[in-house]
């Protein structure tokens, strides 16, 4: 089981998201007051503490919300998740990995800050299944619904 480090949004998009410590996660929206949520696919992003701290290890100062991640992860192998996986914030907040990575299409303010960015390849989105607040050190599980098929 790992945890959430940090729990960022930011009013536009493109931008350097902050840690906010605790937020909502609105059902089929996203979190609340974040530019990247909506009626879409990519309603939430994650990011691995490990990750980034590979990035930290070139050198780079960095701060959480830098690669505009919403919810930093520690202690789970984001990378062993596949498109349908599901994860349980706290017990209840359900959210589905939507997709793996990004095509970004324009350098952002955070390739040109940082000098690289490993959304693209190692940041995950997802969308909001079941709300609920979520705050720093909530527990985040990979959640096994073997019931039913999960994909479109």
């Amino acid at each position: 089981m790992g945890k959430l480090v940090a729990i960022c949004i930011s009013k536009k998009k493109g931008t350097q998201k902050r840690d906010v410590g605790e937020c909502t996660l609105v059902e089929n929206y996203g979190l609340e007051g974040d530019a990247h949520a909506g009626d879409w696919h990519r309603q939430i992003s994650l990011l691995s503490r490990e990750s980034r701290r590979v990035m930290e290890n070139k050198g780079i100062k960095l701060e959480d919300g830098d690669f505009g991640e919403n919810l930093m992860t520690e202690g789970i192998d984001l990378s062993k998740l596949t498109v349908g996986s599901m994860l349980k914030v706290n017990g209840d907040v359900l959210i589905k990995i939507t997709q793996i990575g990004k095509e970004c299409h324009d350098r952002c303010n955070i390739y040109y800050q940082v000098g690289d960015c490993i959304m693209p390849r190692e940041g995950l989105f997802a969308e909001v299944l079941k709300g609920g607040v979520i705050r720093v050190d909530d527990t985040i599980e990979v959640f096994d619904d073997k019931g039913g098929d999960s994909h479109h």
